[in-house]
C-alpha cells in the first residue's frame, strides 16, 4: 500500500499566504503614509484644525486632508462626482442626510455605500442671533419668535415695527436650505410654527406654506451656502445689512468674541423654542477606498470621540456625544464666558432632524418659489 503524501503543509502555506497577503492590504507599506480625506461641514473646521495636528503626531503613517463644504453640498457634489479629490469620510451636519446619500446611492448603483454604520461626532442645536437693539424690538419678551420675524419681513423697514427710521431695511439671514443643513432646519421649524403641526409630504402643498417660503427668499438675498461662512459675514456686515440670523449654538458660540471685536456691541443668541438638535456624524465611504484607507479612517474616528478630543469640541461649542465627557465641568468652555443668551441646559422642547423625504420636499418648494 503506498502512502500519500499528508495536504496539511499545503494547506498550512496556503493558509500563511493568504494572511500575508491581508497583512499586506492592511499594513501601510514602511516609510510610506496612507492619506485619508476627510469631507466635513463648515461647522466642524476649527475644532477638526486643531485636532489634525495632533492625530498625525500620533499617526504618522497616516496623513489627514480636510475639505470644507456646506452639508447638503456634500452629499450632491460627492453622488454627482464633481469633487476633484476622492473622499474617505463624510461629516454632514446630520445622520438623515446620510440616509438621503445612502438611499440615492443605492438606487444609483445597488451597492452598500459605506464601510461601517455611521458614527457621531458631535452634537449641536439651531438658535437665532441678533444684535441687541434689534432683538430688543423684535423680541421684547426676550423669546425668539417666527411670526415676529416674518411680520418683520412683510414691513420690510425697521421703522415699521417700531425700530429707529435709521435702521432701514429688515434683514434676515439663513443658509442656502439646497446647500446647508441649517438652512434645512431653519424651514423646518419655521413652517411646523406656521402650521402648528408637525409635517407631512402634503404640508408644503398648503397655500400659507408657499406663501411663506416666497416671502423668505425674496428677503434672503444670496444666501451663504454654509453656516461659518454665513456667521462671518453677518459678523463682517453688522446691523443695517445683517439683523437676525439663524445659526447653530456650536458657531454663535464660537464666534462670538469675533463679533465683539469687530462690531460695536456683540449679538445676542435665542434659543429657539422648539429648536432641531443635529449630530455631525461621519461615513467611510467604499468609493475609490482600499481596506487600509478604511482602517486608517477607522482610526482618525475613534480618535474624535475620545474623551480628550470631546473636550476640544465642547471648547468650540459643541456638545459632547461620549457620555464620559460632563459639559458642566469642561473649563474654558464658551458657556463660562458669560455670553448674552447662553444656556447650558435650555428650557426647550427638541426636536428630531427633519427626514429625507422633508429635506427633498424643502428644497423642492424652494427651488420653485419665486
Amino acid at each position: 500500500m503506498v502512502n500519500k503524501p499528508s495536504k496539511l503543509p499545503q494547506i498550512i502555506t496556503s493558509i500563511a499566504i493568504i494572511l500575508a497577503a491581508l497583512g499586506l492590504t492592511y499594513a501601510p507599506i514602511p516609510g510610506s503614509k496612507q492619506t485619508v480625506i476627510v469631507v466635513s461641514g463648515t461647522e466642524l473646521q476649527a475644532p477638526l484644525q486643531q485636532l489634525q495636528t495632533k492625530f498625525e503626531q500620533e499617526n504618522p503613517n497616516i496623513n489627514l486632508e480636510l475639505k470644507f463644504q456646506g452639508s447638503q453640498e456634500i452629499v450632491n457634489r460627492y453622488i454627482n462626482q464633481i469633487n476633484n479629490f476622492s473622499a474617505t469620510v463624510l461629516i454632514p451636519g446630520n445622520a438623515e442626510i446620510l440616509t438621503e446619500l445612502s438611499d440615492r446611492l443605492a438606487a444609483k448603483n445597488n451597492q452598500q455605500p459605506f464601510y461601517d454604520s455611521p458614527r457621531p461626532v458631535a452634537k449641536t442645536i439651531l438658535v437665532g442671533i441678533a444684535w441687541p437693539e434689534r432683538g430688543k424690538i423684535l423680541f421684547p419678551n426676550g423669546r425668539f419668535q417666527w411670526q415676529k420675524v416674518e411680520q418683520a419681513m412683510q414691513a420690510i423697514n425697521w421703522e415699521k415695527i417700531g425700530g429707529s427710521s435709521n435702521w432701514g431695511s429688515f434683514d434676515f439671514v439663513m443658509t442656502d436650505p439646497t446647500r446647508s443643513n441649517s438652512g434645512q432646519l431653519t424651514l423646518d421649524l419655521w413652517t411646523q410654527s406656521k402650521l402648528g403641526s408637525s409635517l407631512n409630504s402634503n404640508s408644503f402643498n398648503q397655500p400659507s406654506v408657499q406663501s411663506l417660503f416666497r416671502l423668505i427668499k425674496k428677503s434672503v438675498y444670496q444666501p451663504p451656502r454654509s453656516t461659518d461662512i454665513l456667521l462671518q459675514e453677518f459678523i463682517a456686515r453688522g446691523a443695517n445689512d445683517a439683523d437676525i440670523a439663524t445659526v447653530y449654538e456650536s458657531i454663535a458660540l464660537y464666534r462670538w468674541q469675533q463679533s465683539r471685536a469687530n462690531q460695536s456691541e456683540a449679538y445676542q443668541i435665542y434659543y429657539l423654542n422648539p429648536s432641531i438638535e443635529t449630530t455631525a456624524t461621519a461615513v467611510i465611504v467604499r468609493q475609490n477606498v482600499d481596506a487600509g484607507t478604511a482602517q486608517a479612517a477607522r482610526k482618525f474616528l475613534d480618535f474624535l470621540t475620545q474623551p480628550e478630543q470631546q473636550i476640544v469640541f465642547v471648547r468650540y461649542g459643541f456638545r459632547p456625544v461620549n457620555h464620559a465627557v460632563d459639559l458642566a465641568s469642561v473649563e474654558n468652555s464658551p458657556w463660562k464666558q458669560n455670553i448674552p443668551g447662553a444656556e447650558l441646559q435650555p428650557n426647550i422642547k427638541i426636536l428630531p432632524p427633519p427626514n429625507p423625504q422633508m429635506i427633498a420636499e424643502i428644497q423642492r418648494l424652494w427651488a420653485r418659489a419665486n
